[in-house]
This record gives C-alpha cells, structure tokens and sequence, in this order.
C-alpha cells in the first residue's frame, strides 16, 4: 500500500480536527462580541457557553480521544509493514464514523444517534488494534 493511501484516513480526521476547532472559534468570537458570555463568565473553564458553542467545544474535544489511539495506530501500521487493504478499509470506516458522530455533534446533537456513530467506530478501532495485536504477535 502506499503511504498516500495509508495516510489519507488520518489526514482526513485531522482536517475534522481543524474544522471543528475553526468552528468553535468562530462561535466563541460572537458570542464574547455580542455580550453573550464575558470573559469571566468562562476564564475557568465554567460551562457558561451557549448551547452551540459548547456542542462545537465539545465536539472538538472529542477529536482527542478515540483518534489518538486511530493515529498512533496508523503510524505502526506503517512503520512495521502491516498496513494493508483489511486496515485501509476499516480506517475508512472509522474516519466516516467520526465525522458522522462530529456531524450529529455539532447540529441536532441527538445523543442516541451520535452514541451509535460513536460506539460503531469505537468498535472498528478495537478490532483494528486486535488485528494489528495478532499480526505483531504471530509474524504475519
């Protein structure tokens, strides 16, 4: 595989990255502009945020749990060798489900729907790793 094609999955969660965090700007910069929220109604992290801003926030910091461990993975997969079509088609998969889940986040925030998103791409990184475990483990 080549490292394009191993690499596109992560470039594309840290373009989901650098989206949401625009996003949240943009929305904190009118909200401190409008009056909405003053600096020291936030300054230590008091959750005092309009309920958009704080799913973008949230959504945002979201991108720095279950994608660590996405990209940590992919950078062995390469470097050891193992990155083959089975990984680039379940990094898809999870990299659809993050931005599903980041979608769902950020606009009707319906927690059942996001959850099942979430779930489903936790799940598809687990069996990543798992793969990944067996072939380090076995030699293949």
């Amino acid at each position: 595989m080549s490292l394009a094609s191993v690499l596109l999955p992560l470039f594309v969660e840290v373009v989901l990255t650098f989206v949401l965090m625009l996003q949240m700007g943009v929305l904190r910069g009118r909200d401190f502009r409008t009056g909405t929220v003053k600096p020291q109604d936030v300054g230590l992290r008091e959750p005092n945020w309009p309920q958009r801003t704080a799913q973008a926030a949230n959504s945002f910091s979201n991108q720095f749990e279950l994608p660590v461990l996405f990209y940590v993975l992919t950078i062995l997969e390469w470097i050891t060798r193992h990155a083959g079509i089975l990984f680039i088609a379940l990094a898809w998969v999870f990299v659809i489900c993050r931005l599903l889940q980041a979608y769902v986040h950020v606009t009707s925030n319906i927690v059942r729907l996001r959850g099942a998103f979430y779930s489903a791409g936790a799940l598809v990184l687990m069996i990543m790793w798992l793969i990944y475990i067996v072939q380090v483990m076995t030699g293949t």
